[in-house]
């Protein structure tokens, strides 16, 4: 089996690179998030004209997750366990923004993912990061009791060392590498999840996002921050892991590359 992630950065402006790399890559479930789109608006016709079901979760605003599968896609679940919403001014409300949803796919529970950002240390967002994190590592060990594959892929908007990012020196001070962020890693992995990590192919970090400017990425300055965690009968099953770098080239793509998993299951 075959499972990827990929933060599209809007999946309507990235819908033929999507398709065309759906159908190079030929993953059996894909994960995507920042979709930009709302539900009843997410291309249904056309990866499924690719053979894939589609769950997806999105408002139309700068979120947005989905799950794409062509092996079975039942047990779907929107939102985290008690997960936190946001609004501008800080102020929490009840209804959660569309960043986490869930589904079986062959035997497989999966979960896609979309991190809040945190925009600034000590702003709101990045205590609401940090609550959103929780509500991930919550949902994790209300989940973890079943015997089968489970992983959470996504986009965590955390480098999870330093070796992470181009140059740690140029993020003093900033969020995605802080210890507070990092400790909410470690906090999921105290649930019994383990990260699966792409071996390297062009360079020695197989980093995930680029920004678009500045020449980020044909210089590669980037970050990984695109991360898989998975269980026991998950990461025991994986024959390969790497970033597809090539799906960043050119014009028109996302920011990010996906990450792909291969596993061997019974």
């Amino acid at each position: 089996m075959r499972i990827a992630t990929w933060n599209v950065n809007s999946v309507g402006a990235r819908l033929p690179k999507l398709l065309d790399w759906l159908g190079t890559a030929e993953p059996d479930v894909l994960c995507l998030q920042e979709l930009k789109c709302a539900e009843d608006a997410f291309p249904y016709d056309e990866v499924g004209e690719l053979g894939y079901e589609a769950a997806a979760h999105g408002n139309g605003r700068w979120n947005g997750v989905a799950i794409l599968s062509r092996v079975g896609l039942d047990e779907v679940r929107q939102d985290l366990l008690d997960q936190p919403g946001f609004q501008a001014d800080g102020a929490m409300f009840e209804t959660p923004e569309p960043r986490a949803i869930a589904a079986t796919c062959g035997g497989v529970r999966i979960w896609s993912v979309y991190a809040p950002n945190g925009r600034e240390v000590g702003h709101p967002h990045y205590q609401y990061k940090l609550r959103w994190l929780d509500a991930l590592r919550a949902t994790a060990a209300e989940e973890l009791g079943a015997a089968r594959p489970w992983a959470v892929l996504g986009d965590f908007n955390i480098a999870p060392n330093d070796e992470d990012v181009w140059d740690i020196a140029a993020f003093e001070g900033h969020t995605h590498v802080t210890d507070e962020e990092r400790k909410t890693l470690t906090a999921l992995t105290d649930t019994g999840l383990g990260e699966v990590y792409p071996r390297a192919l062009k360079y020695d970090v197989p980093f995930t996002y680029w920004d678009y400017r500045a020449l980020r990425f044909p210089n590669n300055q980037g970050m990984r921050i695109d991360l898989v965690y998975s269980n026991a009968g998950f990461t025991g099953a994986v024959t390969d892991c790497y970033v597809d770098r090539n799906a960043r080239k050119g014009k028109g793509t996302s920011d990010h590359a996906p990450v792909v998993v291969d596993l061997a299951l019974d």
